[in-house]
């Protein structure tokens, strides 16, 4: 039985379909897609569509795409919407501007071309039912016309601010002031580029007049981008096998490499060794630790575009490997921790949707930091990721930069079938955390039973950096176990991410939950 004193909300439960997005425009205007006759696919479109416009220093169209998308009945497939350096970006290139030793976020170096509207319109184009015009209908309405900004995001506004360039920063806090919640804010310059996307597709983006003045932005900046590396992102979004792995009889998909979800897998299954069910809370804590610095140390050191990492994920999935990284687990000590070196990766948006045939799609976007590289160009609106800045400048490293590669990702949807049936698309925003997180919300799912909600809002830990970020609300004595046995912890000040889930049950039942971290929900009818 729900506690309704808890002061937390309770799951979101419908019959028919159900949208679950971090933003309550982008999940309204999912669910009035699904109302009106519009499939999961577009629904997530049109969601994506709107957070880009509302929530802008999370996501955009100038940023990339993951999806996994589960059709009723049919197979899991991974569409991989990361977009690519230039041609002319190499290591030794950038030696010749200065950069040796990595890439600032700020910097037209960090800008990969944008890989989101190519993976919008392949999904659109292979599954979508209505028309490119009908979904981008709200978002066009939110920038022409304005929107109220929400407590959530306005918090994050500020936060991240001060990357933003000053030809940025004069349209995305018009009055030298980030917006406060509920004050308004229009982007009539984005709102005709996706009006020219509606009605010519992807060639309105990645060629023509709007594809030149990004290029001679970006080339101004600094970037070696040229129209033919727009043009050939254009097609870029490319359809995959999704990889996978068992964890308690659940069958988990991920998007293979260049994404970090071989990352999420090796957690789960180093994890699937103890009885998570039955350790205690700091237990469980310490061991998701553990398996966290362990898998995130292969990341880092083996992944990077597909192409010069093959292989690698069948490898650290392998029985053998789990066996031999499990025994360094101790229960009494922390592991001293591995060296990270790579970037903070902290915002994106994550949202999901199941429509009313059973068709299932977990879809996630984003610009990378916040406000992404912080330049914008201005008369297209489009607010450029900041990708780049996770590649290497190290010489034959997986993830190192090169001519139209594709750098390592953090963003990551999930989904989870079980003998072929679809239960749950899911994801877990927060940047580096998301492997961790998605472990983390499996868990609490399947080993303790607990709601879809319950598991969103539950406490956070993170191994990262040398130490134990916590959130506030994990209790004294926990910290106090945590510490003795070895972890240096940094209480949060800030929440950790945030995620969304719908479950679906054998009945038809779908169950939604909307991480209260942010200023989303679930809605269904």
């Amino acid at each position: 039985m729900f506690n309704f004193f808890s002061a937390h909300r309770p799951p979101t439960l419908t019959g028919r379909a159900m949208i679950a997005t971090s933003h309550p425009l982008a999940t309204a205007a999912g669910l009035d897609v699904l109302a009106a006759g519009g499939n999961a696919v577009d629904a997530a479109i049109a969601a994506s569509a709107v957070q880009a416009v509302v929530d802008p220093l999370m996501t955009g169209i100038g940023g990339d795409c993951f999806v996994l998308y589960a059709p009723k009945g049919g197979k899991v497939r991974a569409l991989n919407g990361s977009g690519r350096a230039p041609a002319a970006a190499t290591i030794e290139a950038l030696a010749q501007a200065g950069i040796r030793d990595q890439i600032p976020h700020e910097s037209a170096h960090a800008v990969t071309i944008p890989g989101a509207i190519s993976a919008w319109c392949r999904l659109h184009g292979d599954h979508g039912r209505l028309p490119l015009p009908r979904l981008f209908q709200r978002a066009i309405l939110y920038a022409e016309g304005g929107f109220r900004v929400t407590p959530r995001v306005a918090q994050d506004w500020a936060q991240s601010a001060h990357v933003l360039s000053p030809e940025a920063a004069a349209a995305m806090t018009p009055d030298g002031q980030p917006p406060r919640p509920g004050d308004q804010l229009a982007q009539p310059a984005l709102a005709e580029t996706l009006r020219a996307i509606a009605a010519k597709g992807p060639a309105a983006f990645y060629e023509g007049t709007a594809a030149e003045r990004m290029v001679e932005f970006l080339r101004r900046h600094g970037g070696l981008h040229t129209v033919e590396d727009f043009a050939e992102g254009m097609a870029g979004a490319s359809w995959h096998d999704p990889i996978s792995a068992t964890y308690r009889g659940y069958e988990v998909h991920e998007c293979p490499p260049n994404g970090q979800g071989v990352a999420a897998l090796l957690i789960l299954k180093l994890l699937e060794g103890f009885d998570m069910a039955a350790l205690s809370d700091a237990d469980r804590i310490h061991v998701l630790a553990e398996a966290t610095k362990l898998a995130y140390h292969h990341r880092d050191a083996l992944i990077g575009d597909p192409d010069h990492c093959a292989g690698i994920a069948e490898t650290l999935l392998a029985e053998d490997t789990i066996e031999t990284l499990r025994q360094r687990i101790h229960m009494d000590r922390a592991m001293p921790p591995a060296l990270w070196d790579e970037p903070e990766h902290k915002d994106t948006i994550y949202l999901c949707v199941v429509d009313d045939e059973g068709n299932a799609v977990s879809f996630i976007n984003s610009i990378f930091q916040g406000f992404g590289s912080g330049l914008r160009e201005p008369t297209t609106g489009v607010m450029f990721q900041s990708r780049g800045a996770s590649f290497r400048l190290i010489p034959d490293h997986p993830n190192a930069i090169g001519p139209r590669k594709r750098p390592l990702h953090t963003i990551i949807p999930g989904m989870v079938t079980q003998n072929g049936r679809t239960v749950m698309p899911f994801g877990v925003m927060g940047g580096q955390y998301q492997a961790t997180g998605h472990a983390q919300f499996l868990s609490a799912v399947i080993d303790r039973g607990q709601s879809l909600q319950a598991a969103i809002d539950a406490p956070r830990s993170f191994a990262t950096a040398g130490k134990l970020d916590i959130e506030p609300t994990v209790p004294q004595n926990v910290r106090d176990d945590l510490e003795r046995r070895g972890h240096r912890l940094n209480i949060l000040q800030h929440p950790m991410g945030g995620g969304q889930a719908i479950r679906i049950g054998e009945d038809g039942l779908l169950e939604g939950g909307s991480d209260s971290r942010k200023d989303g929900l679930a809605l269904g009818f």
